[in-house]
């Protein structure tokens, strides 16, 4: 048995989440960097290791590899039971999982940076200009299920892996500069989310992969 392993870029959102999900359960464990920007992602080594050549990449205690962050953290669920992720209600675990796939699946991808890449190169004006309108298309969507089923959290007044996935997106909202104005429930739970230790520590700017230039005190 060795400490589990992380391998992840302080930026991506999926990684984010991962962390916190990490740092809620109190799980110690390695990080390894991997610069996207530099294309770690695409050495013939990390390509060995994760065939998709995707972070996050989460190596267990007894030496499994797994990817994807939603998997990642269902399986931290129930290897580390204490302090779960997910209400007790099997329809209350089924919101919890919805919230968590419009973001994964509707929101996330097609604001990532390979998509940025393919739609506007070298265009950072362009890319912003896309990844702004994608996210703020998806968050009309999350805003009104959020209606219906949050109270002080996404879910009920229990944190749940929900709001791991909503605090990572709305970090990403606010790279791109989305009018949040738009989005006050969303706005609200990440405010309250953003206050406590185990989001904190996640945050991106406190990672030591982050550039010297953009980490926080």
């Amino acid at each position: 048995m060795t400490t589990p392993t992380l391998y992840g870029y302080y930026r991506s959102s999926a990684s984010w989440r991962v962390r916190i999900a990490l740092a809620w359960k109190g799980i110690e464990y390695d990080l390894k960097p991997i610069d996207l920007v530099k294309l770690e992602q695409k050495t013939e080594e990390y390509r060995k290791l994760v065939p998709t050549q995707k972070v996050p990449a989460f190596v267990t205690k007894d030496g499994k590899i797994l990817s994807q962050s939603q998997a990642i953290m269902e399986y931290l669920e129930e290897a580390y039971p204490e302090r779960p992720m997910f209400p007790k209600g099997l329809y209350q675990k089924a919101e919890v999982r919805e919230i968590c796939q419009i973001i994964a699946c509707d929101i996330h991808p097609i604001q990532n940076l390979g998509v940025l890449i393919r739609v506007a190169g070298s265009d950072l004006e362009k890319r912003a200009e896309w990844a702004r309108t994608s996210i703020t298309l998806g968050f009309k969507g999350l805003e009104g299920r959020l209606e219906a089923c949050s109270e002080k959290y996404c879910v009920g007044n229990s944190i749940t892996m929900a709001d791991f996935f909503l605090a990572s997106i709305v970090g990403n909202a606010k790279r791109w500069e989305v009018d949040m104005s738009e989005f006050p429930i969303i706005t609200r739970i990440n405010n309250t989310l953003s206050t406590l230790p185990e989001f904190q520590s996640a945050d991106p700017f406190h990672q030591p992969d982050c550039p010297e230039e953009l980490r926080k005190n």
